[in-house]
């Protein structure tokens, strides 16, 4: 059964994750246990025969060994490898669960389409939800250990009423070599337009859509197929696999507590000579290169895990529950809801401008805080009224750019370096001084008022800026 552990994350707080350390279902200590321990026996029986049983020369040889061993695993890129095998899992894991048939779409299309309150109309749409229902029963049969279990023979599948007797003679009857799953998806399409010549089905728009759904969900069922019949490369999983064992074969020797190495070349610093003659801490358990084991091997058991969700694992896809939900949900729309409505009625809101639900007591305190109108929206504006009147581009106003400087960039980019700040006094202008631009000049023979362009024209004149007429 898939483990959930959602309600306990809801919330942030102190020791959240903490807890889930304590559980044993689903748990990392459960996938790792039996390769912990015998990692740690290996160690435990290599140190002993080191320390008990071997002679002085056969411990200075075995030191040797020992620090090449340890040289060698850092050469192994395990960080890498494993990291990107375990994402490309991840990846393909997340895509398999959404790849899964769901036939809630196609149900309520089903509902909408086919048409008839008789027995032959409540007949119909069973009958091709039903199909739908077999199609992925079949295909979860072919990629799912809990399901083949469930339904071992197509016996099963009749019993539990996913086929009838008949159906199951003309299954058996087409001889494929291939899996035919999609046999119930042709077995729905040929009901569907026997449907429409009956008129249960009133347009060809809504047997359209009706058989874009079928689509879609024998796609799903085909998508689900192939992901089971093409796994990721055999050599990559080898390859990871291989850098993994290889990594802590190495280090079962290369992390033992030996005599430190003699004769250290270059001269000794103060402190040096008492450290050299005490050599590394003889710790007798390997504490971090055990927690190096617990991370690196519980990554290669994630994958070893979720590699195919469709077994019997803790984590594995519930695809019984799945069968089961999808069966009497889409049975129960399509029969016990068809045409089966609520009355229709006004809302609370009715009279209302705006609608505005009831909040409780834990969550009155959301209504304080405003609505969220944008980012912009908290963008402090400049008070200076030039800077909010429209203009109009010209097409020559990008080559006559002044040269303007700001103190920041000026220092960066030099003396003669143009900035990007421009006001509306140069906008639009060659250089020299600045102007009044042409595009605010007021064009009377445009449909404005004659008076004020005139006193534009006087204020422009007042400051020395130079009128352009049209």
């Amino acid at each position: 059964m898939t483990v959930s552990y959602t309600l306990k994350v809801a919330e942030a707080r102190f020791g959240g994750f903490s807890g889930l350390l304590l559980r044993w279902r689903g748990s990392i200590y459960k996938l790792l246990y039996k390769e912990f321990l015998l990692f740690i026996a290996l160690y435990a029986l290599l140190s002993i025969t080191y320390r008990l049983l071997l002679t002085q020369g056969q411990r200075h040889v075995y030191a040797q060994v020992a620090r090449y061993c340890n040289r060698s695993a850092d050469l192994i890129p395990l960080s890498f490898v494993l990291g990107f095998y375990v994402t490309l899992v991840v990846n393909r894991w997340w895509a398999q669960y959404t790849s899964i048939p769901l036939p809630d779409q196609l149900m309520c299309v089903i509902s909408a389409s086919v048409h008839g309150g008789d027995q032959h109309g409540r007949l119909l749409r069973r009958t091709l939800i039903r199909y739908t229902n077999l199609a992925s029963v079949l295909v979860l049969r072919s990629v799912s250990t809990r399901v083949l279990k469930r339904f071992p023979t197509m016996e099963h599948v009749v019993d539990a009423g996913f086929m009838s007797q008949e159906e199951r003679k003309k299954f058996e009857s087409l001889k494929s070599d291939f899996n035919k799953y999609w046999v119930p998806c042709v077995w729905f399409t040929n009901l569907a337009a026997q449907a429409r010549r009956d008129g249960r089905i009133r347009d060809d728009i809504a047997l359209c859509l009706l058989l874009e759904e079928l689509n879609n969900y024998r796609a799903k069922c085909s998508l689900l197929f192939h992901y089971d019949w093409i796994s990721i490369p055999l050599v990559y999983t080898q390859v990871v696999t291989i850098a993994v064992y290889s990594f802590f074969g190495l280090s079962l020797v290369g992390r033992q507590f030996v005599e430190p190495e003699a004769g250290a070349s270059g001269p000794l610093g103060p402190g040096q000579e008492a450290a050299a003659a005490l050599g590394d801490l003889d710790m007798y358990v390997p504490l971090t290169t055990l927690l190096q084991f617990f991370f690196y091997a519980g990554w290669l058991k994630v994958a070893e895990q979720i590699i195919n969700p469709f077994g019997e694992d803790d984590d594995d896809f519930e695809t019984n529950q799945l069968i089961d939900r999808n069966l009497q949900v889409s049975l129960l729309s399509v029969d016990d809801m068809y045409q089966n409505l609520p009355p229709a009625e006004k809302d609370p809101y009715w009279d209302e401008d705006s609608a505005q639900p009831p909040y409780t007591v834990a969550t009155a305190a959301e209504t304080l805080r405003p609505s969220f109108l944008g980012s912009t929206f908290n963008l402090r504006m400049s008070d200076d009224p030039e800077l909010s009147l429209q203009v109009e581009a010209s097409p020559g106003s990008a080559q006559q750019l002044p040269a303007a400087q700001t103190p920041l960039l000026g220092r960066f980019l030099g003396a003669g370096a143009p900035s990007p700040a421009i006001s509306l006094r140069n906008f639009g202008r060659a250089r020299g001084p600045p102007r009044t631009p042409h595009l605010l000049r007021f064009r009377a023979e445009e449909g404005g008022d004659p008076e004020t362009a005139d006193r534009i024209e006087e204020e422009a004149a007042g400051s020395g800026d130079e009128v352009l007429e049209p």
